[in-house]
């Protein structure tokens, strides 16, 4: 369930003459640019984007980056980009970087449907003028790379049905190669970036019931090894996106330094989805609800426009 609370009426023209209106004079009605961009969903917000050009021949984002700085400025402008192009932006973000962050491109690849993935492959392709597999391989090399190009390429069939006889032959499979430390085998790699979630649900499944434990218990837990830190991110974010999601929450809130682009990204890609399940696994989790730990762990106006997408402030 989202936790955007949207505007009851809204015009697309006024919203973004209010906007300009905000950003003339020495400085910049910031409360405005909440109170407008934070409650508007993403059909809401793309027209806003188109009247603002038609209107003043201007790009919004370009205006609120030169308007804006900051957390804040980063967290508006990602708002309000397309879903696809903020998403291909994260994963170039982190591909830039000379140590890449596996987990971002993971947390996009396996908890977005297959046409949202392929709609950010579109994206990336187009933006960048290189298709996001070839910048993966260029980026990473050895299992690492046979893994993560394997994941991105990937095009899985989002029905709701499942095959139990295969679950169980590829719970075997899984096991096996497990059992042998053979984690970077063939097979696993072709079973988690080829079948259908449902079908991986039934498989991970089968296999705790078969063998008394979840299929991650078996992997290493070496912080050091990056393909096994690579394999069980890909398998938790199948297995159980929202739970995922609410751990990277409590990592970044835990240290905001090193993590606070996964904080904003986390919130905003959820919003307009299941933010508020998620809000839930972290109070369990941490015993503090996500609302009073941004509260306390964010200031000023980026505080104000996270906690309005969680739904916290009204109109």
């Amino acid at each position: 369930m989202a936790t955007l609370i949207g505007a009851n009426d809204s015009s697309p023209i006024e919203d973004a003459q209010n906007i300009k209106n905000a950003c003339k004079g020495l400085g910049t009605d910031e409360a405005t640019l909440i109170s407008i961009l934070a409650h508007r969903n993403v059909s809401e917000r793309k027209l806003v984007r188109e009247a603002y050009e038609e209107i003043y021949h201007e790009d919004l984002i370009q205006q609120l980056k030169s308007e804006l700085s900051g957390s804040f400025q980063r967290g508006i402008c990602n708002w309000t980009m397309d879903p696809a192009e903020r998403d291909a932006a994260f994963i170039k973000e982190t591909l830039k970087k000379e140590y890449v962050d596996y987990k971002v491109i993971i947390e996009i690849a396996c908890t977005r449907t297959s046409q949202e993935f392929l709609a950010v492959k579109r994206s990336y392709q187009l933006l960048y003028k290189h298709c996001l597999e070839e910048d993966v391989a260029s980026k990473t090399m050895g299992d690492i790379r046979r893994l993560l190009v394997a994941v991105v390429s990937t095009h899985r069939y989002e029905g709701e049905e499942f095959d139990e006889t295969l679950a169980h032959l590829e719970a075997n499979i899984l096991h096996e190669a497990i059992e042998k430390k053979a984690f970077n085998d063939d097979e696993i790699i072709r079973i988690l970036c080829t079948r259908s979630k449902k079908q991986l649900f039934a498989t991970f499944s089968t296999f705790r019931n078969t063998y008394g434990t979840t299929i991650t218990k078996g992997l290493s837990s070496d912080a050091s090894d990056g393909y096994m830190v690579t394999l069980r991110t890909i398998i938790r974010c199948i297995k159980n996106p929202r739970r995922y999601l609410a751990k990277v929450l409590g990592y970044a809130l835990n240290d905001l330094v090193a993590e606070e682009n996964a904080l904003s990204r986390v919130i905003i890609t959820r919003a307009e989805k299941d933010l508020n399940e998620i809000s839930d696994l972290y109070f369990k989790r941490n015993g503090v609800t996500l609302h009073n730990s941004v509260a306390k762990k964010t200031s000023g106006n980026y505080k104000t426009f996270l906690l309005a997408l969680l739904g916290k402030n009204s109109v």
